[in-house]
């Protein structure tokens, strides 16, 4: 499984089958997860000093195909973008991604696929769960890590870091739940998205995709209130 499929299950309600963020940024998001999970592998990376390159450029240490089409195709596109920073990759890995990866989860059986009309005239489509076993433990891990502390493994902890930078920590982890005050979650949030699981490429990606998603979040509000 991916991790932008894990974050998919994640910011899709699974009653309602849509998402708790917008198109924009959840597109932004799974872009940032598949750089992720790359920079995870040791298949890209960041230039160092006396690379022949500038510093902090994202470049493919390992371009054989990892076995999973998406994936591959995320590669190829990191292969194109050599020598350019993670942001300026993040919104193509995302592009068109998301309705593949609902295509996949479908196929699973771990979400079905709703077609309906807003007003009997506008398509609407959703993904609600059929098999939350999937999710549940990817849930059940994130938990352990923003509730009881654990400390994370790397692949947990780049899903709470890329919970915390779309800012849906509290939509994923109910503190009411758990009784705990909503700034203790986000705080703990934190300190594993800060943590020093990952390398400089993991950190880089999912920090362009915070800032990515913040311009889309920025540049709605403008827009939304200008249109007003």
């Amino acid at each position: 499984m991916l991790l932008a499929e894990d974050l998919l299950l994640l910011i899709t309600d699974d009653d309602t089958g849509k998402l708790v963020v917008s198109g924009t940024e959840a597109d932004i998001a799974l872009g940032g997860a598949q750089l992720v999970q790359l920079a995870l592998a040791g298949r890209v990376d960041l230039t160092h000093e006396g690379e022949g390159r500038r510093k902090g450029r994202l470049v493919v240490r390992d371009a054989t195909p990892t076995g999973d089409p998406l994936l591959d195709e995320a590669l190829a596109v990191l292969v194109e973008r050599q020598g350019k920073r993670p942001a300026d990759a993040v919104g193509k890995l995302g592009k068109r991604l998301r309705q593949r990866l609902y295509d996949r989860l479908v196929q699973q059986g771990i979400l079905r696929a709703e077609e309906g009309r807003v007003l009997g005239v506008f398509p609407k489509h959703t993904w609600p769960a059929a098999d939350a076993a999937h999710e549940r433990e990817v849930r059940e891990l994130v938990d352990q890590v923003l509730v009881s502390g654990v400390t994370p493994q790397p692949r947990t902890a780049a899903l709470v870091a890329l919970l915390h930078a779309l800012r849906v920590v509290p939509q994923v982890v109910d503190p009411e739940r758990h009784g705990l005050p909503r700034r203790q979650l986000e705080r703990r949030a934190q300190e594993v998205a800060e943590g020093d699981w990952g390398s400089a490429a993991v950190r880089s990606a999912i920090e362009a995709m915070r800032a990515a998603v913040f311009a889309a979040v920025t540049a709605g509000t403008v827009g939304g209130a200008t249109s007003n």
